[in-house]
């Protein structure tokens, strides 16, 4: 009887991550709201049953603790180096140059993904297990907003399929204007102050010491590049993004251009814009 127990609890864990998985990755749910909410309230009365048997990662951990006392500041495992925003088309340019010159003749190989105003922040995981997540800081520490971090959807407690020992991943914390709509009738209903744009409601929201507080604003995460990964890494910058999002955290999709060439301006043709962000 103990083991048929345990083994219900992790097949409802694997499926409940499934199924976060189809819905807030590939956005493609194969269950109902109604469904996948009756997968979770029986894993919480099995849990609430068998306290021994509850596990940090568990699905119903999103919201594991009270409030904290105030942020500690940790050191990253590597600099989180600012990254140069370029408006004007000469600057793109100006970028291009540098990279044939650095590949001594190879064509580069550009990738142009969706830039989202969110705020910065990483993650760590140890063994596939959500660990650490910090804000970008001063570049070399940062602040520990794990308790938000985990009550974030998009951010999976435990990585899908064989880990890396040690794995840390950098991206964007942002909430969609629905979102920010909704918060903020919220907001002014109870007589508080309502906030200028989305990205200030994310910072907001994650400086909260109630993890509580903010697992009921609808925040959502992606990540854009790598932080740091112990063990053999990928062979380019588009198959860390195939391997994270396999992983179960959720990239922007990309846009590969095999040999873009950046073409003296001509009067006779329009100007190509620059790309924002990275």
């Amino acid at each position: 009887m103990t083991d048929s127990i345990q083994d219900r609890i992790e097949e409802l864990r694997r499926l409940i991550e499934v199924h976060n998985q189809r819905y807030y990755i590939e956005a493609a749910p194969e269950i109902s709201d109604l469904e996948f909410d009756r997968l979770m309230l029986e894993l919480r009365d099995l849990e609430r049953r068998h306290p021994e048997r509850v596990t940090p990662s568990s699905p119903t951990q999103r919201v594991g603790g009270g409030p904290i006392d105030g942020f500690r500041s940790v050191p990253h495992l590597d600099p989180r180096l600012s990254i140069d925003t370029p408006y004007r088309e000469e600057e793109v340019r100006a970028f291009a140059g540098r990279s044939r010159r650095l590949l001594e003749g190879e064509t580069p190989l550009y990738i142009v993904e969706r830039k989202i105003d969110g705020v910065s922040a990483s993650l760590r995981y140890d063994h596939g297990l959500f660990s650490l997540g910090l804000t970008r800081g001063d570049g070399v520490r940062g602040d520990d907003i794990t308790h938000n971090l985990r009550t974030v959807r998009d951010i999976p407690l435990r990585l899908i399929g064989p880990p890396p020992p040690l794995l840390e991943v950098r991206g964007e914390v942002y909430m969609t204007h629905s979102e920010l709509s909704r918060l903020n009738r919220l907001q002014a209903e109870a007589g508080e102050r309502v906030f200028a744009n989305c990205r200030n409601a994310t910072a907001g929201s994650l400086k909260l010491l109630d993890p509580r507080q903010s697992s009921r604003r609808n925040l959502r995460f992606f990540a854009h590049s790598e932080g740091f990964l112990e063990g053999e890494g990928p062979s380019s910058h588009a198959a860390f993004l195939d391997i994270v999002r396999g992983r179960g955290i959720p990239v922007a999709r990309p846009r590969m251009e095999k040999k873009a060439r950046f073409r003296e301006r001509r009067s006779d043709r329009r100007s190509a814009a620059a790309p924002r962000g990275r």
